[in-house]
């Protein structure tokens, strides 16, 4: 049995665009590079060949993994109803550092640069179930930091 993959509709979205993407216009690019490379002649000596067919396995690879995350998708409800952190919500968090907001999301969607953590993550792992006005204690191999619990959205 496959590992569900935690995904936000955005996320979903997202995955299934560069599938397609992939799929039709970067596969025609590498055959037509490959198709290319062996009109040089003799492909045992031909590094354009090579890196042709490299990058070809890199993008089957990726269509491979890219299509197991989509047929094991699990759609995440965005909902902030009881007001408890959970995976999809949007969360403003105070610490010794300031203000700061996180989007708790699965592991296929971590966007660190766009606050898009983890819910596997030392951070996400601390604010799973709980609500604003608490402090929530963050464990990481930084050092330990408390955090407070400003809004769920």
């Amino acid at each position: 049995m496959e590992k569900p993959v935690l995904l936000t509709k955005d996320g979903l979205t997202k995955l299934e665009r560069e599938l397609d993407e992939l799929r039709t216009v970067r596969r025609a690019e590498v055959a037509e590079r490959i198709k290319y490379a062996k009109d040089f002649g003799d492909i045992s000596e031909n590094a354009e060949y090579e890196d042709a067919k490299n990058e070809q396995g890199m993008l089957e690879g990726r269509i491979l993994v890219l299509e197991n995350m989509i047929r094991n998708a699990v759609i995440i409800e965005e909902t902030d109803e009881d007001g408890e952190v959970r995976v999809g919500s949007v969360v403003d968090v105070k610490d010794e550092f300031g203000k700061q907001s996180f989007t708790i999301v699965g592991p296929a969607e971590v966007d660190v640069a766009a606050g898009r953590i983890s819910m596997e993550s030392p951070v996400g792992r601390a604010l799973l179930g709980h609500r604003v006005g608490e402090e929530v204690e963050v464990q990481s191999p930084g050092g330990s930091r408390r955090m407070k619990i400003v809004k769920v959205g």
